[in-house]
């Protein structure tokens, strides 16, 4: 059994702040709703105290910003800090770069295709919080394109669209079930789901058109 100590308090604690205001996409939810969903998928699917603290820490740089790259090494350690960088494509400064639709999904597509690739030679600490963080969007997808008043329109929500998300995370499925991560059927019934509500049975990766 994994015990959770202080450090997951202080972990709990440090993105309850910095979160603060922050809603999940198109909700009024609070962010952290999602940092405590991937947390609790992680210990769900086995993961240990320094893993279920990279769940709840691994939007922070993204979110948050470069400043607190340093701090969560230096608070939280090696292995903490590096499944942070390792599931981060991207800083809350660089992705706010861009204004220009066109120019913003250009970078989404290179940070996606990289994260994949990055994906592909991590270990399986990183793989399992990586994969849970997928897990729980897309299970926010299927519930939302499941609602009437919501359906298609969630991918008015994202960068990419429809067709960009749906080859994403079509890619991340199948990624995940080669490497063998431990949510990865589970992502895959999600993501099967997500495509047939989306009436899409091509189901093509995101390194295509």
């Amino acid at each position: 059994m994994t015990r959770l100590t202080e450090r997951y308090t202080a972990a709990f604690d440090l993105v309850r702040r910095e979160h603060a205001g922050q809603v999940r996409k198109g909700s009024t939810i609070p962010y952290v709703y999602h940092l405590l969903a991937v947390s609790s998928l992680v210990l769900e699917f086995g993961g240990n105290e320094d893993q279920a603290i990279a769940g709840l820490l691994h939007d922070l740089i993204e979110d948050c910003g470069e400043g607190h790259r340093d701090a969560v090494r230096k608070n939280f350690g090696d292995v903490v800090a590096d499944i942070v960088e390792a599931c981060t494509d991207g800083s809350a400064e660089s992705k706010g770069q861009h204004s220009d639709p066109q120019a913003k999904l250009h970078d989404w597509r290179r940070r996606k295709l990289a994260y994949l690739s990055t994906l592909r030679a991590k270990d399986h600490a990183t793989l399992l919080v990586s994969a849970c963080d997928k897990l729980h969007n897309a299970r926010a997808i299927v519930v939302d394109l499941e609602t009437p008043e919501i359906g298609l329109d969630v991918f008015t929500r994202f960068t990419a669209g429809q067709i960009g998300t749906l080859r994403y995370y079509h890619s991340l499925a199948v990624l995940f079930a080669q490497r063998g991560a431990k949510p990865a059927r589970q992502l895959e019934a999600t993501v099967a789901r997500m495509h047939q509500l989306a009436g899409d049975a091509q189901r093509m990766p995101l390194d295509i058109g």
